[in-house]
């Protein structure tokens, strides 16, 4: 079940290319960050909010699955699940080629949330967060 989501639409440029004229699988990592920070943005509760609050949330855990390579200028919907807030923030994401539709990748992230201040890792969300994802997710249903 999903909290949230959301899509973000990118569109490939000429420098995300390898040697080998497909998307180098690094700048799948940067899609799905540009994603999460559109998630959060629609969310009206970014970063820099979280970062205000006195709170970071890194990846500490990622898992890829590279499914068919992305070409020069092709058009990409990078979809975004939140699964869930509590320990962790966990998203499911799944990129598609917006003229085949076909899915080229899939990946999932967990995110810890850090207490600035202490350093130490806070196993419920800032409220502003939750606030956020809970008052979307009931105005769903």
């Amino acid at each position: 079940m999903s909290l949230y989501q959301s899509v973000y639409e990118v569109k490939v440029p000429f420098e995300d290319l390898d040697p080998m004229n497909i998307v180098w699988h690094g700048n799948y990592m940067r899609y799905l960050e540009q994603a999460r920070c559109h998630l959060l943005s629609e969310l009206n509760y970014t970063y820099m909010d979280m970062k205000a609050d006195g709170y970071a949330y890194p990846i500490a855990k990622m898992n890829v699955k590279y499914i068919k390579p992305a070409t020069f200028e092709d058009e990409l919907s990078v979809k975004v699940d939140v699964i869930s807030i509590e320990p962790s923030l966990d998203m499911k994401y799944i990129i598609y080629n917006k003229k085949t539709n076909e899915k080229i990748f899939e990946a999932s992230t967990m995110q810890i949330a850090i207490n600035m201040d202490t350093k130490e890792s806070i196993y419920t969300p800032p409220k502003g967060l939750k606030d956020a994802i809970l008052g979307v997710s009931n105005e769903k249903v």
